[in-house]
């Protein structure tokens, strides 16, 4: 491989001859070599989207030239289509608050921008990294802002989305199992009756409200702190150039960012992303239950509840043939396990602000975005896969329900808990039906009999 010599303000580096980066990315590539686990290329496109909306932001003010401004918005341009993703390579962990990557995109972008205009890699004749392409920035107020509008456009173009696709396989199949009557469960014991339908409206209605706190969430991501630059005072930063690098930055992602009230508190701390890391542990809890439910409801097919069949997708087992295992809901466990783990790391990371700046943020952007794209990815593969494919197996189902000492419970008002209580332990130890057992202990008629257990009318409200 062939490389040149860059210089930064620590002395001589080599860098590859034909790298984008520069001096300071290199210096990271070979500090940092510690998950393998690279910067989220949203997070770079996001980057990208500020260099961008920065240098259209300097130029009304004179401070940077009609002609640097132009290259650079034509090189963050190349950088947001995707040409130079492999010049961004650093670790996810790297040097505190994220400095690494903020040169990582001033160095590909100068290189490009100077290219553009006709230099040599690594000459910084015409545009330097820091003095052009990070001009009125800092890492300080670049970094959260990069993560906000990261997270803030995947939870709107790609999480919301997928939730809702989610919530709309559970409501249908809430519509197609409607009448579909079966025996319910508390404390993972038999319960009165209630359609499958019944439960899976509850699954679509949780998720719909998730969808909700999401959004509400994910709007405190608007407030951006871009302009505060190394502190929040703004220092080398006008303030024309504030409002007009928030006015691009908006243009560029059709999303309403807005400067905050108090920069100081903005770049102190990272609210925002703890609050939408939490809505997302929310969501988590209950696909895990909802999961889960399906899970035991598939569970079987012989020796289970064998009330629902979802799809079959591969062989479960290298030793036990034809088994069939529910691989879907066990990766949404999965996927949600972690987003509760990464959860935890972010508060940590969040708490350990100090001062004027949290300096763990790239823990807390790499976990968040890991967060949103798993929860993404594994909202779809569950709806399209597994909720899309489920039928229900209504035999068993009412099988079941018949063989359910405890609707006993809607013979309660008519003949008294004692005695319901007597009907259900003689059924238990019989194995006879509650109609059986009632008509045989001379309780009530037939005829009132099968009106109070009208099994259909049990699950209605009123």
């Amino acid at each position: 491989m062939k490389f040149r010599i860059e210089k930064d303000s620590l002395g001589e580096v080599k860098v590859p001859a034909e790298a984008y980066f520069g001096a300071q990315t290199q210096r990271a590539i070979d500090n940092f070599k510690i998950s393998g686990q690279k910067t989220a290329i949203e997070l770079i496109r996001a980057y990208a989207i500020i260099k961008k909306s920065a240098a259209i932001a300097n130029a009304p003010d004179k401070r940077l030239d009609a002609k640097f401004s132009n290259a650079i918005v034509k090189a963050a341009d190349e950088v947001l289509k995707g040409n130079f993703d492999g010049e961004f390579i650093l670790d996810i962990y790297q040097a505190e608050a994220g400095t690494s990557t903020n040169m990582n995109l001033n160095e590909v972008i100068a290189n490009r921008a100077n290219e553009i205009l006709g230099e040599k890699l690594g000459s910084y004749k015409q545009i330097n990294p820091n003095d052009h392409v990070n001009l009125s920035q800092s890492t300080n107020d670049t970094y959260p802002t990069a993560m906000y509008i990261c997270t803030y456009l995947l939870i709107r173009d790609e999480l919301i989305p997928a939730l809702t696709h989610l919530q709309k396989s559970l409501e249908k199949k809430a519509d197609e199992f409607k009448n579909i009557v079966k025996s319910g469960r508390t404390h993972l014991m038999d319960a009165v009756p209630i359609t499958l339908g019944q439960e899976f409206s509850g699954y679509s209605t949780t998720i719909e409200k998730h969808i909700s706190f999401i959004k509400q969430t994910s709007e405190n991501l608007l407030e951006i702190p871009i302009g505060g630059t190394a502190v929040g005072t703004g220092l080398n930063a006008t303030q024309n150039y504030i409002s007009l690098v928030v006015k691009e930055i908006s243009k560029e992602t059709k999303a309403q960012f807005r400067s905050p009230k108090n920069f100081f508190s903005a770049m102190q701390n990272c609210g925002a992303a703890v609050q939408v890391s939490s809505s997302l542990k929310g969501l988590a809890i209950d696909l895990i239950k909802i999961a889960n439910d399906i899970r035991l409801m598939n569970s079987g097919p012989v020796s289970g509840f064998s009330e629902i069949t979802i799809p079959a997708l591969q062989p479960g087992s290298s030793i036990m043939p034809g088994k069939i295992n529910p691989v879907i809901p066990g990766v949404v466990n999965m996927v949600c396990f972690d987003v509760i783990g990464k959860d935890t790391a972010i508060t940590l990371a969040a708490q350990a602000a100090q001062f004027e700046l949290n300096v763990m943020m790239p823990s807390i952007a790499a976990n968040l975005i890991s967060s949103i794209k798993t929860l993404s990815a594994a909202c779809i593969s569950f709806a399209e896969k597994c909720v899309k494919g489920i039928k229900a197996n209504e035999k068993k189902c009412l099988e079941n329900l018949e063989h359910n000492p405890i609707i006993v419970t809607a013979l309660t008002p008519h003949i008294g808990y004692a005695k319901a209580a007597e009907v259900a332990k003689k059924s238990y130890s019989t194995g006879k039906s509650i109609k059986e057992i009632a008509l045989e202990m001379k309780l009530l008629d037939k005829k009132s009999l099968e009106k109070i257990l009208d099994y259909k009318k049990l699950t209605q409200l009123g």
